[in-house]
């Protein structure tokens, strides 16, 4: 088909851990958010030079511009009851693959984080 996107190499479920976690903080985050208001997005497309974008985005209350910098730190967390592994283990995971991720916060509001990942190469 051709709205298909091509394969991107990596360990499946290193990549669905990644996936999974950002859309659960999304989750937590929304919690704080009026029922009526709440939204997720994750979007994928095909970017240039042969690399995959994925977007994960949340309608809640946006990163603190101060912390910006500082979410992908071990151990540093917003969360009541986290432990500050997850972001972290995040973007380990992806530069392992390859890729980058970074986040940012949405000019409609609430937070987006992005990664990319190339895409295979053709046998």
């Amino acid at each position: 088909m051709p709205n298909e996107l091509p394969p991107v190499l990596g360990d499946a479920v290193h990549l669905q851990q990644v996936l999974l976690n950002l859309i659960v903080n999304g989750m937590d985050v929304l919690d704080e958010t009026p029922q009526g208001e709440r939204s997720i997005s994750v979007t994928a497309l095909l970017g240039r030079p042969k690399t995959i974008y994925i977007a994960v985005s949340d309608s809640g209350r946006g990163i603190p511009t101060d912390k910006l910098t500082q979410i992908f730190d071990p151990f540093f967390t917003t969360k009541a009851s986290g432990i500050g592994r997850g972001l972290s283990i995040s973007r380990t995971i992806i530069e392992a693959h390859n890729g980058k991720l970074w986040a940012e916060n949405r000019p409609q509001g609430g937070a987006c984080f992005r990664f990319t990942l190339p895409v295979a190469k053709e046998s």
